[in-house]
């Protein structure tokens, strides 16, 4: 009977650190796209990217850390992630950070990854977690934007030494990260099987 409560309280809800964490992370992107094109201050809107990309983890960590893990937070910050990367790669395409087709590849994957969660939830599939490479490869790409950003100026003016060095090695991280995207969407699809097939499973026991 001891064991009871503790599972009745594993769900924290809404209002917890971590969430409010994830909430916040996803109010500042509004606060990224007018320092961008309504300031033109386009070092501090790639500073703030990367903040918002470093701190994915927080939110996460004060989750276990406090004991505050809910199910709205598994669904939350996944879609945090989601609406970051998509988002600051639209933002420096438009300011021309970034080629379009890098950002076409990248977007597509991320139109897949989000179509097929929303496919497997309808189907009644159970969580998946997070693969560690899947986390690695969202690093690289959310690292990558902002850094692209800081390597080129506005209205086309002629980049400095250290940018030239600094946009290589963006380049490389880039295709590090996008690459990385793609294999573990490949390695999603055994697990996804299998979540599937838990899903059904647990529903012809209820």
């Amino acid at each position: 009977m001891a064991d009871a409560p503790a599972e009745l309280e594993a769900d924290r809800g809404l209002w917890t650190w971590a969430n409010l964490v994830t909430i916040v992370r996803l109010g500042l992107i509004p606060v990224f796209f007018w320092l961008l094109f309504a300031t033109g201050h386009r070092a501090l809107a790639a500073w703030l990217l990367g903040v918002l990309g470093a701190t994915d983890w927080i939110d996460g960590y004060l989750a276990r850390a406090l004991h505050q893990v809910s199910n709205v937070g598994k669904i939350l910050d996944p879609v945090a992630d989601r609406v970051l990367v998509i988002s600051g790669l639209l933002g420096v395409a438009a300011a021309g950070g970034v080629p379009w087709w890098f950002a076409a590849v990248t977007l597509t994957r991320e139109g897949l990854v989000s179509g097929l969660t929303l496919l497997l939830a309808a189907l009644g599939a159970a969580r998946i977690d997070v693969l560690w490479w899947g986390k690695v490869s969202t690093f690289c790409l959310m690292a990558t934007f902002p850094l692209f950003l800081l390597t080129t100026n506005d209205h086309h003016a002629p980049l400095q030494g250290w940018q030239h060095a600094l946009r290589d090695a963006t380049w490389v991280l880039g295709a590090v990260g996008l690459t990385l995207s793609w294999l573990v969407l490949v390695g999603y699809v055994a697990p996804a099987r299998r979540a599937l097939r838990e899903g059904r499973a647990s529903r012809r026991v209820l």
